[in-house]
């Protein structure tokens, strides 16, 4: 089961919705569980009560009441991984903007990047450390009971499932745990933290040539442990349908840590005072036309509606404007177009890189006022130059 953990500080706006079924808050984080879980769910039931029926034929239908046991208590093992990691990036200040369980196992959001490439190591190491102790525990247990029932079967079936999950995700490329620790173990050599990712991310992509070439072949050939004479062509098509997903969710994973890393890497080039549109102050009752042409001789893109002492209240939305025909803007006064500023539509000239995406996010908006350090109008920031700087700093060659 793939664990995609992700450290991305950008859209976060999308947090609950769209989540799946919210099943609690650990340590402050919520945990979602994505509707496509209860797929694999039955899939797991449907499959490991196969199994049972070959160990412990005497079960019966009561079989696939304990597979979906099993499918639980495993899905509470990926949970703790995540746990895990969670934890640590509490401990190191990061906040986790939650936890998902979904289709191939977990995700835990972490917003922010680590400071250095050790506490990297760690927050990606502690998750399958956790899954090599949960198998140590259910081995423990094997031993205390008969392998011959049901708690036998289930504790040797999380054993195996755990040590599966730790082993899979050490594999050294991203978006896997493993990836993540040869990131940070090249960001600690070169100290370049985009040469370890840009390193460890071509080698997640090259696992994932390897799983959807190599996994249906392990399975044809038996070296999985299966006898070759019960293979079937239902067998065939469901390991290569595996291996495509597979392969297709590393592929992809490997993709976006290339992209976010490049996107941080030119993060600090996002400056509110380059991207803000020059804006003039104008009066309630100015009729459109009028200020249009003020804006014109002035060089200005942008208009601020202001009281009778100067202060700025509104701004004059550019979608607004574009909608009033031009012979109809003489008679259309400003304060008709214009979106009342609050408290959180005041940004900083000064704000550069993630603090201004931040402030942005704290308050979503259309457009903002930019205010010197006096509280100065110097202009007005629309997200749209914005999401254009976005897309700019993610085309730029990395360095």
């Amino acid at each position: 089961m793939a664990d995609t953990d992700q450290t991305d500080g950008r859209d976060n706006r999308r947090s609950g919705p769209g989540g799946g079924l919210l099943m609690g808050r650990p340590f402050g984080v919520p945990v979602y569980v994505s509707p496509s879980w209860f797929l694999v769910a039955a899939l797991i039931t449907w499959v490991f009560g196969d199994q049972l029926d070959r160990v412990l034929p005497d079960l019966g239908p009561v079989r696939y009441l304990v597979s979906l046991f099993f499918a639980v208590a495993f899905y509470a093992s990926v949970l703790v991984h995540e746990l895990a990691h969670t934890v640590a990036a509490l401990r190191f200040k990061l906040p986790v903007r939650r936890i998902q369980l979904q289709f191939f196992g977990g995700v835990s959001e972490i917003e922010k990047e680590s400071e250095t490439p050790g506490r990297e190591f760690v927050l990606a190491f502690v998750g399958p450390l956790l899954s090599l102790l949960l198998a140590g525990a259910f081995y423990l247990g094997m031993k205390a009971v008969d392998p011959a029932t049901v708690p036998g079967v289930l504790l040797a079936g999380l054993m195996i499932s755990n040590l599966l999950v730790a082993a899979f995700n050490l594999l050294p490329g991203l978006p896997l745990d493993g990836g993540r620790m040869l990131r940070a173990v090249i960001w600690g050599v070169t100290g370049k933290p985009m040469a370890g990712t840009v390193a460890a991310a071509w080698v997640g992509r090259a696992l994932a040539v390897a799983v959807l070439l190599g996994l249906p072949l392990l399975t044809h050939t038996g070296l999985l442990g299966n006898r070759t004479e019960e293979i079937g062509g239902m067998d065939t098509v469901m390991d290569a349908l595996l291996a495509a997903i597979l392969a297709a969710i590393i592929w992809t994973g490997a993709g976006n840590s290339l992209r976010m890393a490049r996107l941080r890497e030119h993060l600090p080039e996002l400056r509110a005072r380059s991207l803000t549109r020059r804006a003039i102050p104008v009066e309630n009752a100015t009729p459109l036309s009028e200020a249009l042409r003020r804006a014109n001789e002035a060089g200005a893109r942008a208009l601020v509606v202001v009281d009778g002492h100067g202060d700025p209240t509104a701004i004059v939305r550019e979608s607004a404007i574009a909608s009033v025909p031009e012979h109809r803007r003489p008679w259309v006064a400003v304060s008709t177009l214009a979106q009342d500023l609050t408290d959180g539509m005041k940004v900083s000239a000064e704000l550069t890189g993630e603090e201004l995406l931040d402030h942005l996010r704290a308050t979503p908006a259309t457009e903002y006022l930019v205010l010197e350090p006096g509280g100065a109008i110097y202009g007005v920031l629309s997200t749209l130059d914005v999401e254009k700087a976005f897309v700019k700093a993610m085309a730029r060659p990395q360095s």
